[in-house]
Protein backbone atom coordinates (compact mmCIF):
# COMPACT_ATOMS: atom_id res chain seq x y z
CA UNK A 1 0.00 0.00 0.00
CA UNK A 2 2.78 2.46 0.90
CA UNK A 3 4.60 1.63 -2.33
CA UNK A 4 1.50 2.46 -4.39
CA UNK A 5 1.05 5.79 -2.59
CA UNK A 6 4.73 6.61 -3.14
CA UNK A 7 4.39 5.80 -6.81
CA UNK A 8 1.21 7.88 -7.18
CA UNK A 9 2.84 10.82 -5.44
CA UNK A 10 5.87 10.68 -7.71
CA UNK A 11 3.68 10.33 -10.81
CA UNK A 12 1.74 13.47 -9.83
CA UNK A 13 5.01 15.30 -9.19
CA UNK A 14 6.37 14.15 -12.55
CA UNK A 15 3.24 15.40 -14.33
CA UNK A 16 3.70 18.86 -12.80
CA UNK A 17 7.38 18.84 -13.74
CA UNK A 18 6.55 17.72 -17.28
CA UNK A 19 4.37 20.81 -17.68
CA UNK A 20 7.19 23.02 -16.40
CA UNK A 21 9.72 21.42 -18.74
CA UNK A 22 7.29 21.79 -21.63
CA UNK A 23 7.08 25.53 -20.92
CA UNK A 24 10.89 25.83 -20.77
CA UNK A 25 11.28 23.94 -24.05
CA UNK A 26 8.63 26.09 -25.69
CA UNK A 27 10.43 29.23 -24.48
CA UNK A 28 13.70 27.94 -25.92
CA UNK A 29 12.07 27.17 -29.27
CA UNK A 30 10.25 30.52 -29.38
CA UNK A 31 13.38 32.53 -28.65
CA UNK A 32 15.51 30.39 -30.94
CA UNK A 33 13.11 31.13 -33.79
CA UNK A 34 13.34 34.86 -33.09
CA UNK A 35 17.06 34.69 -33.99
CA UNK A 36 18.06 37.25 -31.44
CA UNK A 37 21.52 38.74 -31.57
CA UNK A 38 24.19 36.64 -29.94
CA UNK A 39 25.19 33.02 -29.83
CA UNK A 40 23.29 30.28 -31.60
CA UNK A 41 23.25 26.58 -30.73
CA UNK A 42 24.92 25.53 -33.98
CA UNK A 43 27.82 27.89 -33.29
CA UNK A 44 28.62 27.04 -29.69
CA UNK A 45 27.34 23.55 -28.87
CA UNK A 46 29.04 20.24 -29.66
CA UNK A 47 26.38 17.53 -30.04
CA UNK A 48 28.97 14.74 -30.28
CA UNK A 49 30.64 15.62 -26.99
CA UNK A 50 27.30 16.18 -25.28
CA UNK A 51 26.03 12.97 -26.87
CA UNK A 52 28.87 11.07 -25.22
CA UNK A 53 27.89 12.08 -21.68
CA UNK A 54 24.23 11.74 -22.62
CA UNK A 55 24.88 8.05 -23.27
CA UNK A 56 25.93 7.74 -19.62
CA UNK A 57 22.63 9.26 -18.48
CA UNK A 58 20.60 6.96 -20.71
CA UNK A 59 22.63 3.95 -19.56
CA UNK A 60 21.77 4.92 -15.99
CA UNK A 61 18.12 4.17 -16.76
CA UNK A 62 19.16 0.64 -17.69
CA UNK A 63 21.15 0.15 -14.49
CA UNK A 64 18.28 1.50 -12.39
CA UNK A 65 15.89 -0.84 -14.18
CA UNK A 66 18.27 -3.72 -13.31
CA UNK A 67 18.32 -2.57 -9.67
CA UNK A 68 14.53 -2.51 -9.62
CA UNK A 69 14.38 -6.05 -11.03
CA UNK A 70 16.88 -7.27 -8.43
CA UNK A 71 14.79 -5.80 -5.61
CA UNK A 72 11.60 -7.36 -6.98
CA UNK A 73 13.25 -10.76 -7.06
CA UNK A 74 14.43 -10.39 -3.47
CA UNK A 75 18.11 -9.82 -4.24
CA UNK A 76 20.41 -6.96 -3.22
CA UNK A 77 20.53 -4.03 -5.63
CA UNK A 78 23.40 -1.98 -4.17
CA UNK A 79 25.80 -2.57 -7.05
CA UNK A 80 23.23 -1.57 -9.68
CA UNK A 81 22.29 1.52 -7.68
CA UNK A 82 25.98 2.46 -7.38
CA UNK A 83 26.36 2.05 -11.15
CA UNK A 84 23.30 4.26 -11.68
CA UNK A 85 24.81 6.91 -9.42
CA UNK A 86 28.16 6.77 -11.23
CA UNK A 87 26.57 7.11 -14.67
CA UNK A 88 24.37 10.00 -13.53
CA UNK A 89 27.43 11.71 -12.02
CA UNK A 90 29.32 11.30 -15.32
CA UNK A 91 26.47 13.13 -17.03
CA UNK A 92 26.56 15.99 -14.51
CA UNK A 93 30.34 16.34 -14.76
CA UNK A 94 29.97 16.50 -18.55
CA UNK A 95 27.32 19.19 -18.24
CA UNK A 96 29.47 21.23 -15.85
CA UNK A 97 32.43 20.95 -18.23
CA UNK A 98 30.23 22.10 -21.09
CA UNK A 99 29.05 25.08 -19.02
CA UNK A 100 32.63 26.03 -18.15
CA UNK A 101 33.60 25.89 -21.83
CA UNK A 102 30.65 28.08 -22.78
CA UNK A 103 31.41 30.63 -20.07
CA UNK A 104 35.04 30.68 -21.24
CA UNK A 105 33.67 31.55 -24.72
CA UNK A 106 31.56 34.32 -23.13
CA UNK A 107 28.27 32.46 -23.53
CA UNK A 108 26.46 33.13 -20.25
CA UNK A 109 22.93 33.16 -18.87
CA UNK A 110 22.86 36.98 -18.94
CA UNK A 111 24.54 37.54 -22.30
CA UNK A 112 21.66 36.95 -24.74
CA UNK A 113 18.45 35.01 -25.34
CA UNK A 114 20.28 31.85 -26.31
CA UNK A 115 22.31 31.85 -23.11
CA UNK A 116 19.29 32.63 -20.98
CA UNK A 117 17.08 29.90 -22.42
CA UNK A 118 19.87 27.33 -22.79
CA UNK A 119 21.22 27.65 -19.25
CA UNK A 120 17.74 27.83 -17.73
CA UNK A 121 16.50 24.73 -19.55
CA UNK A 122 19.61 22.58 -19.17
CA UNK A 123 20.35 23.89 -15.68
CA UNK A 124 16.86 23.03 -14.48
CA UNK A 125 17.35 19.56 -15.90
CA UNK A 126 20.76 19.29 -14.24
CA UNK A 127 19.16 20.24 -10.93
CA UNK A 128 16.71 17.37 -11.39
CA UNK A 129 19.57 14.97 -12.13
CA UNK A 130 21.38 16.15 -8.98
CA UNK A 131 18.24 15.65 -6.86
CA UNK A 132 17.81 12.18 -8.34
CA UNK A 133 21.42 11.36 -7.52
CA UNK A 134 20.84 12.30 -3.89
CA UNK A 135 17.88 9.90 -3.74
CA UNK A 136 19.84 7.15 -5.52
CA UNK A 137 22.78 7.63 -3.14
CA UNK A 138 20.44 7.28 -0.16
CA UNK A 139 18.87 4.14 -1.65
CA UNK A 140 22.32 2.74 -2.40
CA UNK A 141 23.41 3.38 1.19
CA UNK A 142 20.27 1.68 2.49
CA UNK A 143 20.80 -1.26 0.15
CA UNK A 144 24.41 -1.67 1.24
CA UNK A 145 23.32 -1.43 4.90
CA UNK A 146 20.82 -4.20 4.12
CA UNK A 147 17.74 -2.10 4.85
CA UNK A 148 15.77 -3.88 2.16
CA UNK A 149 12.30 -2.71 3.15
CA UNK A 150 13.28 0.93 2.68
CA UNK A 151 14.91 0.18 -0.66
CA UNK A 152 11.85 -1.78 -1.83
CA UNK A 153 9.49 1.11 -1.19
CA UNK A 154 11.82 3.82 -2.42
CA UNK A 155 13.25 2.31 -5.57
CA UNK A 156 9.97 2.14 -7.44
CA UNK A 157 9.18 5.81 -6.80
CA UNK A 158 12.78 6.85 -7.57
CA UNK A 159 12.64 4.83 -10.78
CA UNK A 160 9.58 6.72 -12.06
CA UNK A 161 11.35 10.01 -11.39
CA UNK A 162 14.70 8.93 -12.87
CA UNK A 163 13.21 7.56 -16.09
CA UNK A 164 11.25 10.81 -16.47
CA UNK A 165 14.44 12.86 -16.05
CA UNK A 166 16.18 10.71 -18.66
CA UNK A 167 13.23 11.00 -21.05
CA UNK A 168 13.20 14.78 -20.66
CA UNK A 169 16.89 14.85 -21.57
CA UNK A 170 16.17 12.98 -24.82
CA UNK A 171 13.71 15.75 -25.77
CA UNK A 172 16.09 18.53 -24.65
CA UNK A 173 18.99 16.99 -26.56
CA UNK A 174 16.87 16.62 -29.70
CA UNK A 175 15.55 20.19 -29.53
CA UNK A 176 18.64 22.05 -28.36
CA UNK A 177 21.54 20.09 -29.83
CA UNK A 178 20.08 18.53 -32.98
CA UNK A 179 17.21 20.77 -34.08
CA UNK A 180 19.34 23.78 -33.14
CA UNK A 181 21.85 22.75 -35.79
CA UNK A 182 19.22 22.30 -38.48
CA UNK A 183 17.12 25.40 -37.84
Amino acid sequence: MATEKNRQGVVLFVVSEAIFFLMLIMAYVFYHRSHGNGAQAAQVLDPLRTGAFSVALLASSLTLWRAERRVRSGHPAGAWLAATFALGAIFLVGQVREYLGLVHRDVTISRDLFGTTFFTLTGFHGLHVAAGLVVIAILCGLALARRGAFVDTGIEAASVYWHFVDGVWVVIFAVVYLWGRMA
